[in-house]
């Protein structure tokens, strides 16, 4: 009970609401916003976030620091790792933001979650820092810079599952009480443009989508576009509104009851431990790198990276969830049914109709049946009844009859010869 006790009461004072009455001084500038600075804070990370940022290419990272897309204002990204200065030089802009001298608005992009620092400071040590106090010399801790800096910050942005949701390092069991943006900052926290912390997950997110998010920000910012939509978990709604499995190149085998049971297979991956069906990510609709690859474009499972119980709701990966018991005997039993009538349609669809009058398909790349078996005659009959019905006009009808009685004479005598006779 103490070491509970002792973990609300760290949080609590991690917790840094905006000052009352705070307003930021660009917004009564009003000269138009020519440049932004970026700050990228890295905690508990891999540096993955990073990566998949500069492969974004709709936009990309150099057309927001050149500022060459109109009406959005040049990016000045201060990045521990991207950036050519390094040690006092490279600090020198955090350093001026948070005594409130930098003289342009700014966002905080924070990847990675955020470690108790005082958990580690107990012992003399930090679990993550960028920079050294000029005054002590000491390492400063990213986690205070999230919390020295967020108070005059435009907007804060957490790129990656471990800065949205804690991720990875604040599974269960951590010794670092690791823990999101959101919960560093907590619920009363609002940026300088009035907004909550956005959220952008994904274990590593789609490079484009931290691009795009950061432009409409920008727009916004810039007065040149409205604020973006975002869901109840601040994620940008029009990426993380469907499913996984709604947006899925497989997803027609789940109807047909068709299950892929060894990885390299064309059916759907949900037996093999897919989650797909119920975790909220654009990667298979949108490409993993320049709208290419995903999960399971390239034969991988979902395992749940972008959703915040990730990695302990979906624990142990690789092994089929229990709702696939339900759901997939179910597909089992009506996909077939499915299948036929799509396979029918399709055949169908790939007739023309003289060659269904003819019986016989004039291809000279294979050998094609064009018999019609007497099942798909049956429901051929009823199926085409019910496609027309509540139609005014169908093939062969009386109606299609009277309106070429019309045109015969185009069809007797020829388009040409009927022209000039006009």
């Amino acid at each position: 009970m103490s070491n509970e006790c002792e973990t609300k009461k760290t949080r609590v004072q991690a917790r840094l609401p905006r000052k009352q009455g705070y307003v930021p001084r660009f917004l009564l500038d009003e000269s138009p916003i020519t440049e932004v600075h970026a700050f990228w804070i890295a905690g508990m990370s891999c540096d993955g976030c990073s990566i998949a940022a500069v492969g974004a290419k709709h936009p990309t990272v150099e057309q927001l620091i050149t500022g060459t897309i109109p009406g959005l204002p040049k990016v000045i990204l201060h990045h521990p790792v991207l950036s050519v200065t390094a040690g006092a030089a490279f600090m020198k802009a955090f350093h001026a933001a948070k005594n409130g001298t930098l003289g342009a608005p700014y966002v905080i992009i924070q990847e990675g979650s955020i470690a108790d620092e005082d958990i580690a400071g107990k012992f003399g040590g930090y679990w993550s820092a960028m920079g050294a106090d000029p005054e002590t010399g000491q390492p400063i801790p990213t986690a205070h810079w999230m919390r020295d800096l967020a108070q005059g910050a435009a907007a804060v942005i957490a790129v990656g599952t471990c800065a949205t949701w804690g991720g990875i390092p604040a599974a269960a069991g951590n010794i670092t009480n690791a823990m999101s943006v959101m919960d560093y900052l907590g619920k009363d926290y609002l940026s300088g443009l009035g907004l909550p912390p956005i959220n952008i997950p994904g274990c590593a997110p789609t490079g484009d989508n931290i691009t795009e998010t950061v432009a409409s920000v920008l727009m916004f910012l810039a007065g040149v576009g409205p604020l973006p939509e975002f869901d109840e978990l601040g994620r940008p709604a029009w990426m993380f509104q469907s499913t996984v499995h709604q947006g899925c190149v497989r997803a027609g085998n789940y109807e047909e009851g068709k299950f892929a049971d060894q990885y390299g297979q064309k059916e759907c991956l949900v037996e093999l431990g897919c989650w797909g069906p119920v975790v909220q990510c654009n990667m298979v609709s949108r490409g993993a790198i320049g709208h290419n690859g995903g999960c399971m474009n390239t034969g991988g499972i979902c395992i749940g990276c972008t959703m915040p119980g990730f990695p302990d709701a979906f624990a142990p990966f690789y092994k089929k969830p229990p709702g696939t018991l339900v759901s997939s005997t179910i597909s089992r039993q009506t996909g077939s049914f499915v299948s036929y009538l799509r396979k029918f349609t399709q055949r169908k669809g790939n007739r023309t109709e003289r060659w269904q009058q003819d019986r016989e398909v004039p291809s000279g790349w294979a050998s094609v049946d064009g018999f019609t078996p007497a099942a798909d005659k049956f429901v051929g009959f009823f199926y085409d009844k019910l496609k027309r019905m509540g139609t005014e006009f169908t093939p062969g009808s009386a109606r299609q009859k009277e309106l070429q009685k019309s045109a015969s004479h185009y069809l007797a005598k020829g388009p040409q010869t009927a022209i000039a006779a006009e």
